[in-house]
């Protein structure tokens, strides 16, 4: 554990865009990045070699001004696909009829928080929302503070929770020149490949945490709890198959803190389960976080977001804070929403996930397989995921366990180029970030199984 700083940590994207127009980008788009870069300046960053120019999408594809169709299995706001109608209908509609503050009485917003909440288990009842990821986390840590009277906070070594002042100390992973101060504590993870596993990994996260913990008595800072990605996105998509995460959380609230589970990313169905926190506990004993925080898909492109939690910890927080957001859960953005609840109810996309997902970790695991007998320059130290979150991880194949950074990227820029879109991710950033829209079928796992051979094919 350490606190005030993050080992080593990245300045620059690896999976960007380097400036170089290259002799086959077409004018349009050069320009267009030209006029950008002026405009926008040097915090907006594009992806992949190439930057893909696109123009409009449907389901899981994009499209470009010449038609070109890109497969999208990376972007997971547009949870049920781009363009949807019933979402765009719904917005349309409302727009055209209402939005406004959450201060009047409206039966949009209590409809859908009613719905949103029974998604949940006991205590998890209420329902706060706001804009953005990012101020979703600010809120749960503002209520965690004050319920705990602490301000010490426990982030994993390569997290990410957002882009405002205070989810920025909780996201080591934006780089060195964000400040993690001394009121957060970075541990790590367990490592599928170069860690121990099973109850030997839970028991060391368990440590990390008490150890963590006591670093900040000894700083005398008082401690408030601990925020985790649900699936470890940014520490290279790490699904706590040892229940390491549960055992964390009793930790942390033997201690008085607070557990917060950030589903920005892994909720809404994408784990093939509606919340990527189920997965940390069984039938016999579910795993329930103290509060728990939604964005991105929530209204597939249309700002929304939400902290979900028990009334024993909102009343608190609401009797002596004032709160409010101006444009959290307007009419617009709930109609969204309550669409996308719709979705994926109606099409049953939690479980076509979770079919979808299964299928397509067993076809890159065969693949990965087939490139091991053979000997070639990349290595796939491990395939992992559940539903429509996987993760492949790229590892030297002289040591078999040293990330190699340079294989994951030519890996997502080989199938950039044929048109399939995917990232990276993890500390050494050797960890492909496979992440499509829920409605992503049959036939688009199969064009992406294709192009990923081909890629390890070309790699050799």
């Amino acid at each position: 554990m350490e606190h005030g700083g993050a080992g080593e940590r990245r300045s620059v994207m690896v999976n960007g865009y380097d400036g170089d127009p290259g002799p086959g980008m077409p004018e349009e788009t050069r320009s267009l990045i030209e006029r950008r870069s002026r405009v926008l300046g040097a915090p907006y960053r594009l992806f992949y070699r190439d930057p893909v120019h696109v123009i409009g999408g449907s389901r899981a594809h994009l499209f470009g001004p010449s038609g070109e169709d890109y497969l999208d299995a990376y972007n997971n706001v547009p949870a049920v696909g781009h363009g949807n109608p019933r979402v765009a209908d719904a917005v349309a509609r409302q727009a055209a009829a209402l939005n406004t503050h959450t201060r009047y009485v409206t039966s949009g917003l209590v409809e859908y928080a009613e719905r949103l909440t029974a998604k949940f288990p006991a205590p998890l009842e209420q329902a706060i929302f706001a804009c953005s990821g990012s101020e979703a986390v600010d809120l749960a840590v503002r209520i965690a503070r004050r319920a705990t009277g602490g301000d010490g906070i426990i982030v994993t070594r390569n997290a990410y929770h957002g882009t405002t002042a205070a989810a920025a100390e909780l996201s080591p992973s934006l780089g060195p020149g964000n400040a993690i101060p001394s009121r957060v504590a970075v541990i790590d993870v367990p490592d599928p490949v170069r860690g121990p596993g099973g109850a030997a990994a839970a028991d060391a996260c368990a440590a990390a945490v008490r150890e963590a913990i006591a670093g900040f008595a000894a700083r005398g800072i008082g401690f408030a709890g601990m925020i985790v990605d649900s699936v470890l996105s940014s520490d290279g998509v790490l699904l706590d198959p040892a229940g390491f995460l549960a055992r964390a959380a009793e930790v942390v609230r033997a201690a008085g803190g607070v557990y917060i589970a950030d589903e920005v990313q892994p909720g809404f169905g994408r784990t093939g389960a509606w919340w990527g926190f189920a997965r940390h506990g069984s039938i016999e004993s579910p795993f329930v976080p103290d509060l728990v925080v939604l964005g991105k898909p929530m209204g597939n492109g249309i700002p929304i977001s939400a902290v979900v939690g028990p009334s024993a910890l909102f009343d608190g927080f609401g009797a002596e804070v004032r709160y409010f957001n101006t444009f959290g859960g307007n009419p617009v953005s709930v109609a969204a929403a309550s669409a996308v609840l719709d979705e994926i109810e109606d099409r049953d996309l939690v479980s076509s996930a979770a079919r979808v997902g299964g299928a397509l970790l067993a076809g890159i695991r065969s693949l990965a397989a087939d490139a091991a007998r053979g000997g070639g320059s990349a290595r796939i130290a491990d395939a992992r995921g559940a539903g429509m979150f996987l993760g492949v991880e790229f590892v030297d194949p002289d040591s078999g366990v040293e990330p190699d950074a340079a294989a994951a990227l030519a890996v997502v820029n080989g199938l950039r180029e044929r048109r399939i879109l995917v990232s990276a991710s993890g500390m050494h950033e050797n960890v492909l970030k496979i992440r499509p829209p829920l409605v992503f079928d049959d036939a688009d796992a199969e064009r992406f199984l294709d192009g990923f051979a081909a890629v390890l094919r070309e790699l050799g």
